[in-house]
């Protein structure tokens, strides 16, 4: 019997010793535990929370975290569920629970041949200790430090705190950290207002979030949810007839918020954040310009109105060159090169702006008298699609019908560097060709940079640079970046915006882009290029300028695909929408022209390879092999006016002409009117 009093004394000094071995590791780690204050404010990694201009959050990156709910203002039936379902005795163990501890190994020596691990015994505070501080990774080492830090966290901490601490730190799964995260994305509203059938599907989602998560598994969720309650019931937190009047099934679920067409915006205005703040760990908010009604409606739009198989892009901009809406192809999920900001097309004749504006900023007038004829440039001959000249007409006419022989004639006098250079002072940043025939859009151009483009024409002359954050915050609301809107640089003379204005309201009102008309002023800009592979509409009206581009990614032509068709309806349909709630604005010229087509904006050149769409009597084709039809909505094709007889006399000038440009452009030139083919 000596020996087993030998081996008791042993066993009880070795006992002492690893007790007050025990004892010290907790005193240590006591001591070096964070302050209450200090593990309230620090989260488990960044969450960027992308807001709309209205605050409404479109998309959270990274973790995400709600508002930190003290004690008091956490549900009592939160509380209980999650204390009933994850730790039965923590108002009585000390941070481990011996009991619990005891279960698991005796089930885990009866499971033994089955390679299962420990589980079923951590409390909410060894969890907490693990969540915080150490990884998930199983072993020995790991489980003894978290047995450490849970018992001194039990000794520094109360009870009340380390249930805070938990509720607001455990992870509910969709990326929610929190029960006030997991609240507001599984629920839409506060955890601070949970009822018991939701504390409860919460409180069922620690055990395994992926996959009980609403959002995942509706059905696993309230089945889960429905464990909890029986649980709840069972240690006597709530009665039978609570627990049957906590109606699961009728549990309203948040709807997912449909992130596919702004994830394009969203994509290349985070792009941008590096810009303007530092790197961050703590959740920051991003306060972006995107408007959500705006954003629905340009989706639709594109979706509604691109032909088959064709890809879209769409960019509004407001005013200041806030972007409200882009979409950058016709699904995000399936495609998410944008189109809208990367892609770089022929513009067509939407390059005509530059055009235009570098004559006006020479001297001509939209009324300066101009002569649609046949013209040769070192060796190119452009020609309007329908191979027939209106003779005189003026500016305004020749810009409003897309004419090309007039817009060669000028690229000719003011000279291709000056229209170059005019382009990339209104912000175009691609390589442009100084070419002759760089005046019908032969030069690729991205359409956020056309965009910008017509917005600043619309604003006056004043440059507008597009841009998507508004302010950046942390969490708290503290601020690190906004958004200054630089309103100093002029890129032409008002009045030289202003007579683009008329120009591009006069295509709108009775030339190529009539299908753009939405029962207010609007002033645009059809585009399509040759072999119908690109088709663009550009326009602005009461403050909004939205840029449309249609077309296939490998360039192949698109059978009737014409600016002034499916581009123009979905800038109307779309802008509808979009100013619906703005007043309506005049512009500071109204004009309107008889309504006659002379030609569809389709450009094409003789000797280029897209002679294959003019049959033997010069009548414009479709790849198809139909005729062409006019870029106009719910009209025929019409022929174009043949020339009337020369009047003895000059037309009636309402505005001087530039001697510099008008006499040597008009010289030798006797104009007539246009009039309708008998």
């Amino acid at each position: 019997m000596g020996w087993l009093k030998t081996f008791l004394k042993f066993s009880l000094l070795v006992g002492l010793a690893a007790l007050g071995a025990l004892i010290v590791a907790v005193l240590i780690a006591m001591a070096s535990l964070p302050s209450f204050e200090e593990l309230k404010s620090s989260p488990n990694g960044q969450m960027v929370r992308v807001r709309a201009a209205d605050g409404s959050v479109i998309v959270s990156l990274g973790p995400s975290y709600g508002d930190w709910l003290p004690a008091r203002d956490i549900p009592e039936m939160m509380k209980k569920s999650m204390v009933a379902v994850e730790d039965r005795r923590f108002y009585l163990h000390p941070g481990i629970d011996p009991i619990g501890m005891t279960r698991a190994a005796w089930v885990a020596w009866q499971r033994k041949g089955e390679g299962r691990r420990l589980q079923g015994a951590s409390t909410i505070t060894q969890q907490l200790a693990r969540n915080i501080f150490l990884t998930n990774a199983y072993s020995f080492g790991r489980k003894f430090r978290e047995v450490i830090l849970a018992l001194a966290m039990e000794r520094k901490f109360s009870k009340a705190q380390i249930l805070e601490l938990y509720l607001n730190r455990v992870y509910f799964g969709g990326g929610a950290y929190g029960i006030d995260a997991a609240s507001r994305k599984f629920f839409d509203h506060s955890a601070r207002t949970l009822n018991l059938a939701e504390s409860a599907i919460i409180a069922g989602l620690v055990k395994a979030p992926s996959h009980y998560a609403p959002t995942a598994d509706r059905q696993a969720a309230i089945d889960r949810a429905e464990v909890v309650l029986e649980v709840m019931q069972d240690a006597g937190v709530i009665t039978p007839s609570e627990a049957g009047a906590a109606n699961l099934s009728k549990v309203r679920l948040a709807p997912e918020r449909d992130q596919n067409a702004v994830r394009y915006f969203t994509d290349w205005a985070l792009a941008q954040l590096d810009q303007y703040v530092d790197e961050q760990v703590e959740p920051i908010d991003v306060w972006t310009t995107i408007d959500p009604a705006m954003q629905r409606a340009a989706d639709a739009a594109i979706r509604a109105n691109a032909p088959p198989g064709a890809q879209g892009a769409l960019v509004a901009l407001d005013r200041d060159g806030a972007v409200r809406a882009m979409v950058g192809g016709r699904d995000y999920v399936s495609s998410i090169y944008n189109r809208a900001t990367q892609a770089e097309r022929q513009p067509g004749s939407a390059f005509k702006l530059f055009v235009y504006l570098a004559a006006l900023e020479a001297g001509m007038k939209p009324d300066t008298a101009v002569t649609d004829e046949p013209v040769e440039i070192d060796g190119w001959s452009p020609r309007n699609s329908n191979r027939q000249y209106a003779g005189a007409i003026d500016i305004r006419t020749a810009f409003a019908f897309s004419i090309n022989t007039v817009a060669a004639k000028i690229g000719s006098q003011v000279g291709f560097e000056t229209i170059a250079d005019m382009a990339h002072r209104f912000g175009i940043g691609s390589k442009l060709n100084t070419h002759p025939s760089m005046v019908l859009g032969t030069s690729d151009v991205r359409l956020i940079d056309m965009t910008r483009a017509f917005a600043a024409v619309a604003r006056k002359g004043i440059a507008v640079i597009p841009y998507g954050i508004v302010k950046v915050t942390r969490a708290g609301g503290d601020p690190l970046y906004e958004h200054r809107v630089d309103d100093n640089r002029v890129l032409v003379a008002p009045w030289v915006a202003a007579e683009m204005t008329d120009l591009l309201q006069t295509a709108v009102n009775t030339g190529t882009a009539r299908a753009a008309q939405i029962g207010r002023p609007v002033a645009g800009k059809t585009g399509t290029t040759s072999s119908n592979k690109d088709g663009w509409f550009l326009g602005f009206s009461s403050g909004i300028t939205t840029g449309v581009w249609m077309g296939r990614d490998d360039a192949r032509p698109i059978a009737g695909l014409q600016g002034g068709r499916a581009p123009a309806q979905a800038f109307a349909q779309f802008m509808r929408v979009a100013v619906a709630k703005r007043p309506v604005e005049s512009f500071e010229t109204e004009v309107t022209l008889p309504e006659f087509s002379i030609e569809p904006d389709d450009e094409a050149y003789l000797g280029s390879p897209d002679d294959s769409l003019f049959d033997e009597g010069g009548q414009a084709v479709d790849p198809s092999g139909e005729p062409a039809t006019d870029e106009t909505e719910g009209i025929e094709p019409q022929a174009a006016p043949a020339p009337a007889p020369r009047p003895s006399g000059p037309p009636v000038q309402t505005q001087p002409r530039s001697p510099s440009l008008g006499s040597d452009f008009l010289s030798g030139i006797e104009p007539a009117k246009p009039a309708r083919k008998p």
